[in-house]
């Protein structure tokens, strides 16, 4: 019983995306190792100043601005695979240097190099994940990768809280460890079987982008995409937890909490999301994600003016409500995007996706510290909420452009406890 019922939860998906997947776990346990220790590890630990830290941080993301085109062109012009190869390798020399830093000058070297390989990686492996499944089953690795990834970088964060010290070399070994894990991570894609998980090599048609500028559905998404981040994902953050301890009172205990809430329901809700998708238009998925959003942050205003146990708990469920729109964003949009491309451009497609998402990374936090800085937090919560809803009705609007094929899940095509017969019938029907 057990084990039929952990048939019927996982997706069925082939083997070798499960290893792809396992080991963009194992990647971002590593991240979650230094990521949230990155501003101490540079001011308290190696001298460097506030001022010039945080900029260092957010060269990592600038990188993006390159990396996220140069990483989809790289996967159109030599597959998917060796394109994402690369960019773990210089991921890895990165955050390897990033060990070594003892002046301002050196952390941004090893930041801008380790921003670059995370862009180059992430058009390139999304192509990737999106060619290691048939069409179908599309939908479900974009799921899986969303949790597995959340709960590698969780699972990151917890060790490297019991294992950072005063001591530099403390960080030295979180830096190395992180090291190891992009480079286990790119031996295992290089010696993935090409003919399962191989990009499509075709040339790369002049121009460049200049291909894909003409598909206005994409154009639209990825507009839709770069808003989202910059009002929900970049505000969860960086404006929520100041915004929480601040204004709402809550200390750094309980702040985790609320962030305990929200990897815990994305774990729990992800797949039972896939199953209240079957059959629906992944916009309205997507709508229903910003709606989510929008209605996180009226809710954190709402807790921050309760206060106390009331203001905690609505923390919690703004967190919550939060995470449940992630779970609806992390199969839709992607897929969408990945059933637009044509198998030359795939690339260069999940370039553009990934390019609208860094610049809400970059937009976000750059607005939230301006916005917090002259005491208008409220505000801004109020007018992200607004924005959210916005993009949920322009997510709605978006239908009439998609194709049926791109747009609809097939309750056939996403049965998590479908097995080879029952798919086998599907295409033949």
């Amino acid at each position: 019983m057990e084990r039929m019922s952990l048939r019927r939860i996982l997706p069925d998906l082939p083997r070798e995306a499960w290893r792809i997947l396992a080991g963009n776990a194992v990647s971002a346990f590593g991240s979650g190792l230094t990521l949230p220790f990155f501003l101490v590890y540079l001011h308290n630990v190696r001298g460097i100043e506030v001022g010039l830290a945080g900029p260092i941080l957010s060269a990592i993301a600038v990188a993006g601005l390159v990396g996220n085109p140069l990483g989809g062109q790289l996967a159109d012009r030599f597959g998917a695979r060796q394109a994402a190869t690369a960019g773990l390798v210089v991921s890895a020399i990165g955050t390897a240097g990033m060990a070594g830093v003892q002046s301002a000058w050196q952390g941004l070297a090893a930041a801008v190099v380790y921003g670059l390989g995370i862009a180059i990686t992430a058009p390139a492996f999304q192509a990737l994940i999106g060619i290691s499944v048939p069409k179908e089953r599309r939908q479900q690795i974009f799921a899986v990768q969303y949790v597995m990834m959340n709960v590698g970088f969780s699972a990151g964060g917890l060790l490297a809280a019991f294992l950072v010290s005063s001591s530099p070399q403390s960080f030295v070994t979180l830096y190395l460890l992180d090291a190891a894990t992009f480079l286990a991570f790119a031996v295992l894609i290089a010696r993935s079987p090409g003919g399962r998980v191989q990009g499509v090599r075709s040339p790369v048609p002049r121009g460049g982008y200049r291909e894909i500028l003409s598909d206005r559905p994409l154009l639209r998404i990825c507009v839709l995409v770069a808003a989202l981040f910059t009002c929900g994902y970049a505000q969860y953050s960086s404006a929520y937890p100041i915004y929480a301890m601040e204004e709402g009172g809550l200390d750094a205990a309980a702040l985790r909490l609320t962030f305990l809430a929200n990897t815990c329901t994305v774990v729990i809700a992800q797949f039972l999301v896939l199953r209240l998708l079957k059959g629906r238009r992944r916009t309205r998925g997507f709508a229903l994600s910003a709606a989510l959003m929008a209605a996180a942050w009226v809710t954190v205003l709402w807790a921050a003016a309760e206060g106390g146990a009331v203001g905690m708990a609505g923390f919690t469920v703004a967190m919550a409500l939060f995470a449940v729109g992630e779970t609806l964003m992390a199969p839709t949009v992607p897929t969408i995007v990945n059933d637009l491309a044509p198998d030359s451009a795939r690339g260069r497609y999940n370039g553009a996706f990934s390019l609208a998402t860094t610049l809400g990374y970059i937009i976000g936090p750059a607005l939230a510290g301006a916005v917090l800085t002259a005491g208008l937090g409220s505000a801004l919560f109020a007018v992200m909420a607004l924005a959210l809803g916005l993009v949920a009705v322009q997510a709605l609007r978006l239908e009439r452009r998609l194709p049926d094929a791109v747009n609809i899940v097939t309750a056939a095509a996403d049965n998590p406890a479908a097995g080879p017969r029952q798919k086998e019938g599907a295409r033949n029907e």
